[in-house]
């Protein structure tokens, strides 16, 4: 691990951690995890296309992997402390379904387009090849290759700080196409693989990547 110099002030407690953020929590914001679904969470999950899901392994590597699918076909509340969330063709590196496979605590954290709040959900995570619920999960007639079922231990809605810093909805504020290299050249140039760039542009173009997408 890189050496850290002492100028950065590093934190090494919980108590200097707390002295800097200002103290405890409010009440409000100390007191709003559930252990199960509310039904206007329930509402938000099925309105959310888009999660993106954290897990570590036995050790401690940790994850975090953007999941995306049109909003009803990703998430699939079971019941008020279950969820399933659905998983498609993808490159199979499978680095956080392995991380399950030997740690089961995941958290998620699911988005609303346009919306500046989100909704976190951690608990505990299996994976099932088949399910009856599979069906209510297809797009363009493909059913999930597998879905990772969380039993929530807590969920509570994330307030809208961080996007309003950011202002990741509004489009005026977002940098032009051009501001970094293409997906094809970035995987040239820091991958170097075999391919040329001219074949990575098309495996890469979006007309050939929607095909894959399911």
């Amino acid at each position: 691990m890189a050496q850290i110099s002492t100028t950065h002030a590093e934190i090494t407690s919980e108590a200097e951690l707390r002295e800097v953020l200002g103290g405890l929590p409010s009440k409000r914001a100390a007191t709003k995890d559930r252990s199960r679904l509310h039904p206007l969470q329930i509402e938000w999950l099925l309105n959310s296309p888009f999660c993106v899901i954290a897990t570590s392994n036995a050790d401690g590597t940790c994850d975090a992997s953007p999941k995306g699918d049109p909003a009803g076909h990703l998430i699939h509340v079971i019941d008020p402390q279950t969820v399933a969330i659905a998983e498609r063709p993808g490159n199979r590196r499978a680095d956080g379904y392995a991380n399950v496979l030997s740690n089961p605590h995941v958290g998620i954290l699911a988005l609303v387009p346009g919306r500046e709040d989100t909704l976190r959900v951690n608990g505990r995570a299996r994976l099932v090849r088949d399910a009856p619920f599979f069906d209510e999960l297809a797009v363009r007639g493909k059913r999930p290759i597998l879905a990772m079922i969380v039993e929530i231990d807590q969920v509570f809605s994330h307030c809208q700080k961080a996007f309003m810093r950011s202002r990741l909805w509004q489009p005026g504020t977002w940098p032009g196409g051009d501001v970094m290299p293409s997906v094809a050249q970035l995987c040239k140039i820091v991958q170097d693989p075999e391919e040329t760039l001219e074949e990575l542009e098309a495996y890469y173009a979006p007309e050939h990547y929607q095909s894959l997408l399911y």
